[in-house]
């Protein structure tokens, strides 16, 4: 599994808005500035958040974004899925993205595979963005 900066910087805008939950409204410039994230970026990232649920937002001079959800009850695993896809390190090892892959052929080496998967999934899974408060 690699990060695309994308994922990057989403997690990046997330930890900001999960500091802000519960205590007013988050403005993109100044996430931007808090987070180095280039604003145009932020923008389409946080389209994307709020399309799946995560956001709301108020437009206006005393406008910005909120969290829906508590900063708990997300998990980094699902946030990297939505941007990136699959957190497998391969394709014939992941649960809902699964296509062949040439490490089929060698049983220890699938093995691996799963077991990194297995790590990977089980640690982000379990780690919400609270978590990194």
């Amino acid at each position: 599994m690699r990060l695309s900066m994308k994922s990057e910087y989403t997690c990046l805008a997330l930890i900001d808005l999960s500091e802000f939950y519960g205590k007013g409204l988050a403005k993109i410039e100044d996430i931007s500035k808090r987070k180095g994230i280039p604003k145009k970026f932020l923008e389409k990232i946080l389209l994307t958040l709020k399309r799946a649920g995560y956001l709301r937002s108020k437009r206006g001079s005393n406008g910005g974004y909120w969290l829906v959800k508590d900063p708990s009850e997300i998990a980094i695993a699902e946030i990297i899925r939505l941007i990136d896809g699959p957190l497998a390190p391969v394709d014939s090892v992941s649960q809902y993205f699964y296509r062949p892959t040439p490490i089929e052929r060698h049983p220890q080496l699938l093995s691996l595979f799963r077991d990194v998967r297995k790590l990977t999934i089980d640690k982000m899974e379990t780690t919400s963005f609270a978590d990194l408060l």
